[in-house]
Order: structure tokens, then sequence, then C-alpha cells
């Protein structure tokens, strides 16, 4: 007989239901267990037999509870109340917009209780679905008594009498500073906002006095309308309004737009940013949390080195929770987790340096000092002993050229590279106009330069330069090719197979010199290189 899946046996034979509760569950099902640690990790509970078949029969009421448990963590992430961070401060703009979203909510209700007795009947039937008891206080009239339209003498009559005492009772809490009054209009204000506030902070207070300074003034309002004085109602205004700000998409679209970017540096930062969203959705600026940039770190930390087959195709969870089931397979490095991070909070930052996020919304980088200790780096160049094993291949001594080698550039890139020294997109960018012989010397020169739009760019300013060529290329006969490329045309790229305007050239290109490093050559040690390059990417 097999054992149902999720059942485990201790070292004594005993058998156990467990589950393991994704990532962005932990938190949440550690509330709905009321448990004493702040993550739940696994759901795990002791079936009391060692004998297979009794076991199968117990654990699948208590997987189904796993799976209840689950599914109230789901509904309680999906709750306001408990989705949201727990804030110390709140910014200016924020305490005066929920005062006057109280002052605005306190006059739509007086002015709705005033339209007659079918919106009171409403009012009533709406109490009552919601509180489970009648309508009480100076509103509580029989609906059937009431004036078609407004309300009934005795009604203003009361209302005069019951503002009275409130404007009375709320003048002298705001001479004391008791905002305890008005606790319930704070609360109210705080969930229109989608705000969670440390109540023991200072924030707690200085908002409390600003909502009954609000409320006192709201009931003033209604003892102008109960004189009959025209007060209108202000539109009443809750959180979408002050808390929206742009997606993690809209930052992206717009750092890409705003100007010409290399374009190993487009994809690298896309490639982050979807990353991102697969984990935690297309977040609004404003809601990415440090949990949010912590949880994509601890994700990023077990994407397997090596991925074959599906796994190329895979989404950040599905990778993650590949290393997670094989925890001896090599994992990316922490140089690699930390360039994900730093795309990501280069895109956010960027977003809020550029009007995505209000001007008057607290907002503060979640990824800061989030990224991990890195290692020395492990890159060596290749030795003698590589060099003439790479350099006796087929490719340089037969000429015989692979299609993804990109015709002459499969085999003066690395020789270049060995006898020059630079970065593949350097050479990549060079146009024959950039070899001039030196009128003193006689010797052919590279000129290394920038020209973003021609897509030529440098890794920083310092980088460009002039560089002899080398006399071995010379001899190989590097300038015959040069002078050929020049008889095309004065402007022509070096390489036009790999040229800045061959979006994604290059990077086939890499991936196949790798490629053809190992299974054609023998190479195997990937950190040795050539071209000296940034970390592997995820």
């Amino acid at each position: 007989m097999r054992a149902l899946m999720g059942l485990i046996k201790d070292r004594h034979g005993t058998y156990y239901a467990q589950k393991r509760v994704p990532d962005r569950l932990q938190e949440a099902v550690a509330l709905v267990l009321k448990a004493d640690r702040p993550r739940q990790v696994f759901l795990k509970r002791s079936l009391g037999t060692k004998v297979l078949k009794d076991a199968n029969t117990r654990a699948k009421p208590v997987l189904m509870e796993f799976d209840r448990t689950l599914s109230a963590a789901e509904a309680l992430l999906k709750r306001p109340s408990q989705a949201k961070p727990l804030r110390t401060s709140l910014n200016d703009a924020e305490i005066k917009r929920m005062a006057e979203y109280v002052y605005a909510k306190a006059l739509a209700w007086d002015e709705r209780t005033r339209y007659g007795r079918d919106e009171l009947k409403r009012i009533e039937d709406e109490h009552e679905r919601l509180e489970g008891r009648p309508l009480s206080g100076p509103w509580a009239f029989p609906y059937e008594t009431q004036p078609a339209h407004g309300i009934s003498p005795a009604q203003l009559s009361d209302r005069r009498q019951q503002l009275d005492e409130d404007l009375r009772d709320m003048r002298e809490r705001l001479a004391l500073g008791d905002i305890s009054a008005v606790q319930d209009h704070i609360e109210d204000a705080l969930d229109a906002f989608d705000i969670k506030l440390d109540r023991q902070g200072t924030a707690y207070p200085k908002l409390g006095i600003e909502v009954l300074r609000a409320y006192v003034r709201a009931l003033q309002a209604i003892g102008q309308r109960n004189e009959g004085e025209p007060v209108p109602t202000p539109r009443l205004t809750a959180a979408p309004s002050v808390a929206a700000s742009g997606t993690l998409k809209e930052a992206i679209e717009g750092w890409k737009k705003e100007r010409d970017r290399p374009e190993g540096t487009v994809h690298e930062y896309g490639r982050a940013i979807e990353m991102f969203i697969q984990l935690h959705g297309n977040l609004p600026l404003l809601d990415i949390r440090r949990s949010h940039a912590r949880t994509f770190r601890e994700a990023l930390q077990m994407v397997p080195r090596m991925r074959r087959g599906a796994l190329l195709k895979a989404s950040l969870p599905e990778l993650s929770e590949y290393g997670r089931k094989h925890p001896d397979a090599a994992r990316v490095s922490a140089g690699t987790v930390n360039k994900q991070l730093g795309a990501v909070q280069a895109i956010a930052g960027w977003g809020y340096h550029n009007g995505l996020v209000p001007e008057d919304a607290t907002w503060s980088d979640p990824f800061s000092e989030m990224r991990l200790e890195e290692e020395q780096s492990q890159r060596a160049p290749f030795d003698a002993g590589d060099l003439q094993t790479i350099f006796n291949a087929p490719l340089f001594t037969q000429h015989k050229v692979p299609a993804a080698a990109k015709g002459d550039a499969g085999i003066w890139l690395p020789l270049l590279a060995l006898f020059a020294g630079a970065r593949q997109a350097e050479y990549a960018g060079l146009r024959v106009s950039d070899f001039r012989k030196d009128v003193d010397t006689g010797a052919m020169l590279m000129w290394f330069t920038r020209d973003r739009k021609a897509g030529r760019r440098l890794k920083t300013k310092t980088s460009e330069r002039v560089v002899p060529v080398h006399p071995q290329l010379v001899a190989l006969g590097f300038l015959d090719y040069v002078a050929a490329r020049r008889n095309d045309d004065e402007q022509a790229w070096l390489f036009p197979t790999v040229a800045p305007d061959q979006k994604g050239a290059l990077r086939a290109w890499s991936k196949w010199w790798g490629r053809y490093l190992r299974t054609h050559v023998g190479v195997k040690d990937t950190n040795k290189v050539i071209f000296p390059r940034k970390s592997g990417r995820v």
C-alpha cells in the first residue's frame, strides 16, 4: 500500500501528516493558528499510529484541515487590516486628508438623514442588517410618520437639542485633548485610507487631535444647517486618491522610454521586474514593503544555478520551489541575487523620483540594506594550457565557423580579447573609422569612444581610450580584415553581425561562445573567462 502524499514517519516509525506552508502564507498561517512564532513553515500533526493503512485513513481529515487553515490564511491576506504593514508615522498631508474625510463624512450623513422617510427607512434597514439592532438616537423616528421629503419639526427640535449636547461635550474633550471621544472616527478614517497605525506611536495622538477638531467643526456646520444656513457637503474622498501610485510595470516602461539604454541592461532589469511580479504581483510602488523585498531575496537564493528543460521557462516561484526540493543543487551566487534586488530597487527608485509616487505620500526604499554579503569573485583568466587548447580548435586552425559564431566575429572577437583586452560590447561597437594610423609612429590604433545615437556605449566615462593594435594581431591578418571592411564603407561596422543595430545578436554570440568552449573545446571551468563580464543572470 502506498502512503498518501504528505505522510512522513519519525525515527520511531510513527506516521505524521505534514504540509509545507507557501512562503507568502507563512506569517498569515501563524496568525490563524495563534502560534507563538512569527512564521509557520510547516503544518504537522501526529497520526498516532505506525500502521500505514490506519495512517492513510486518519490523514485524510487532517490534510483537509490543513487545507482549511491555508484557505483561512489566504482570506486573511486579502483583508486590508492584516495585509497592510504596521506604520509608526504619518505625513502632514495624510493627517490633513483623514481629518477632512471625517468632516465630510459627518456632513454627508447629516445631509442623507434629511432626505425624507424613504431614505430614513433605508438607513434603518441598513443599520439593523449591519449592527444587528435597531437604530437609536435622534434619527430613530417611525419612518411612517415622517414627511415624504425632509424631516419633521419634531425631529429638527430633537436634533438641535442633541447637537447642543454633543457639541458641548466635544468642545470639552478638545479642551482636554481627550481623543477617546472620536476613537471610532479615527479607526474609520484609518480603515478608509488603508493604514494600520501603531497606537503607541506619536502619530496616533497627532491624528486623533486633528480628527477631533474636524468633528467639532462638522458639528458646528450641522448646527448652522439646523438654523437654515446653506452649508455644503464637501466631496467625500478616501484613500485611493491619496495612496494612488504607479505600478512596477509603469515604472519600468517609463524608465525604458526616458532614454536609450544598453540592450543588456534593459533585458536584465526587465527580467528582475518580471520575477518580482511573478512572486508578488504588479504592486503599486507605495504598496511594496520590506517584507516583499525580503521574500523576493529568499526566493532568489533558492534558484538553481544550472537550469535545463522546463526550468528554462519556469517562473521564480517554480524555480525557488525546485531549489527547496533539491537542496544539493548549486544555487545562484550572492552577487546574482544582489543584481536582481538592485535592479528592482533602481526601477522603484526611478518611479519615486519621476512622479509615480504622489509628492505628499510617505515612501521609503524597501530594498535598502537588503543585499547579501558577497564572496570574493572566483573568476580567473585562462592559463597557458587552456589558451593553447582554445586556439588549437578548428574554428581558428581550419576556419570552420559554425553559424552561431556570427561569421568573422567568431574568430576575431576571441583573438582581440586575447591580445587587446576589452569587453565584448566595446569590440562589437567598433567601426572601421575607429582604426587610425598614428602619424608619428605609423602604428595602427583602436579608438574606443561612445556614441549613444549609434548604440555604442562604454562602461564608464574613463573607458574612452586609444589602444594600439597588437603586433600579433597584425601578423594574423587583422588589419587586412579591417581594410576589407573599409572598402565597403568608411563608417561600416567592424563586425556587422553583432553590431549595436543587431538587437540580441551579441548576447546570442556570447551564449554560443560559452557553449562552444564547454562542448567542442573541452574547457569546462565556467569561472575562467577571456572577456571581462558581469556575474551570471537568474
